[in-house]
């Protein structure tokens, strides 16, 4: 599972190459920063604000960011298990630059507000990870497909969504399952999803994220880290084949050379090139979808 993964999992791939984009991000991520994002092509001017929403299990605080004109496409983020931070601001940035309105959650909001890591933490940080894990034990389903309902008719009631057009929803690691459900429960308006290196995709139980996929009518990326393939080569085949059953687009790729919790750009293993040419394939499924 993605919040299981272990300081192995950390270690850094690092070249012999001059001080390139990714060693400067690997090195930037150790020290708790967060690498420079490249700036969309025609990038659109836009407008953030810290927001916060009310759900059936209190007040949950957001980051929403949107182009400063017109209507466009909503997307929802599910962050990875460190939550709405720095580094989800500025991709939230970056993808509302290329015409979308994105709501990013703390979903951990029942526990604690964002952010709450503190400068070179991380979760392969025993202490850390021991803080955190309580607050992961509430995100249940139910829980994950109430949030989902208000994020979704929160957004809605925004100017600056196109709520004509479909939505999208895109995850990191415990976030892949989330955007599963929440594609699943509003088949109606999520017509694009896409789960970065995440984690319990399809499972063994009768609860799994896979097995919700007929209720779905979007289409999806999966973009798996290589050395969770390796641990688990199962699972992208389990979701490759409901899919295909029920008929949906799916692309799955293991992205070679890539870590669990390579996307993010303050991850300790975050790959550049690898994640820049998955948010470019995000992107060809948004165009396609949206």
């Amino acid at each position: 599972m993605c919040d299981e993964h272990t300081a192995h999992d950390n270690e850094l791939y690092l070249t012999d190459a001059a001080v390139s984009r990714r060693r400067f991000a690997a090195i930037a991520g150790a020290a708790g920063l967060v690498a420079m994002l490249p700036r969309p092509a025609n990038a659109q001017a836009i407008s953030g604000r810290d927001v916060t929403i009310t759900t059936p299990d209190g007040t949950c605080d957001a980051y929403f960011v949107a182009p400063a004109k017109g209507r466009h496409p909503a997307v929802l983020v599910w962050p990875d298990i460190m939550g709405l931070r720095p580094a989800f601001r500025q991709m939230a940035d970056r993808l509302a630059q290329s015409g979308y309105a994105v709501l990013t959650v703390n979903q951990f909001y029942r526990s604690v507000k964002a952010p709450f890591l503190k400068a070179g933490e991380s979760f392969d940080q025993p202490e850390v990870r021991a803080r955190i894990m309580p607050w992961r034990a509430s995100l249940t389903q139910d829980a994950t497909r109430r949030d989902a309902s208000a994020f979704i008719t929160w957004l809605d009631k925004q100017k600056q969504v196109d709520s004509k057009r479909g939505l999208a929803s895109t995850g990191y690691c415990m976030g892949g399952p989330m955007v599963m459900l929440t594609a699943a429960d509003h088949p109606g308006r999520v017509r694009a999803g896409a789960s970065f290196h995440g984690g319990g995709l399809a499972t063994d139980k009768p609860d799994s994220p896979h097995l919700l996929v007929p209720k779905m009518k979007a289409g999806f990326l999966f973009a798996v880290a290589e050395n969770d393939d390796q641990r688990n080569p199962k699972e992208k085949e389990l979701v490759r084949e409901a899919f295909a059953a029920a008929k949906l687009p799916a692309e799955i790729e293991v992205y070679i050379g890539t870590m669990h919790g390579w996307c993010p750009p303050d991850s300790r293993v975050y790959n550049a090139a690898q994640a820049d040419r998955a948010w470019d394939r995000m992107l060809a499924l948004f165009k396609t979808q949206l």
